[in-house]
């Protein structure tokens, strides 16, 4: 069997808050332990109730952040809801070295950034609510948020519903099984994608053609 190499594949999943995507890609954290990593985004606001820093996010100052900026230590960063978002180049580029795929659950600008900087490894999924009413319900349940805060997750999604063509792959979370199965399905299609499976057939090629086997195999 020839060598695999790393596949070196992005997954990034975005919605609108409250669509579903966080608990869609905790599902397929779990479907796919060992093979897949969840980049782990560092953030200036501050935790929520039973946020864990470092499972979450790595929570930091603002200076903290605006320094890492300076740095270029982020493969993409964004302002979301008055808060700062980043991903960590050297969390990607350890990530590779271990051969493992990387899952993001970012926003459509970081998405956009992330397809700048790594055009053949990143694969996008945008995760649509089933109908604005129940993206509503679902953000009203949130105990941890004040309705000023609601209003303006409301108000964002329709914006971020906006920039849904930019995506390469739609789910509508309409039922979490179903919706599940679309976005594993998705996984599965880009690891099999040419780009990322032609190794195989230039290896076999340089097997058939290898003297040993025109002797040994052919003969």
């Amino acid at each position: 069997m020839p060598t695999r190499p790393r596949s070196r594949l992005l997954l990034v999943l975005s919605s609108p808050s409250g669509a579903g995507k966080t608990t869609l890609a905790r599902r397929l954290m779990e479907r796919f332990e060992g093979e897949l990593t969840f980049s782990v985004s560092y953030t200036t606001r501050p935790p929520r109730p039973k946020e864990t820093p470092g499972r979450d996010y790595h929570f930091v100052s603002a200076e903290e952040f605006t320094l890492m900026v300076a740095r270029d230590s982020f493969a993409e960063w964004a302002e979301v809801h008055g808060h700062r978002y980043g991903t960590s180049r050297a969390a990607i580029e350890e990530a590779f070295s271990q051969g493992k795929d990387v899952l993001f659950d970012i926003d459509y600008q970081g998405g956009r950034q992330l397809k700048a900087r790594y055009p053949a490894e990143s694969v996008r999924v945008f995760v649509l609510p089933p109908d604005m009413r129940t993206l509503a319900g679902r953000l009203r349940g949130r105990a941890t948020d004040s309705p000023e805060v609601i209003q303006r997750r409301l108000a964002k999604a329709v914006d971020e519903l906006g920039h849904y063509h930019a995506y390469e792959y739609l789910v509508v979370n309409d039922d979490l099984d179903r919706a599940f199965g679309e976005l594993e399905a998705i996984y599965l299609a880009s690891r099999c994608r040419w780009d990322r499976k032609s190794f195989y057939a230039e290896q076999l090629l340089a097997e058939a053609s290898s003297e040993a086997f025109r002797t040994e195999i052919l003969k």
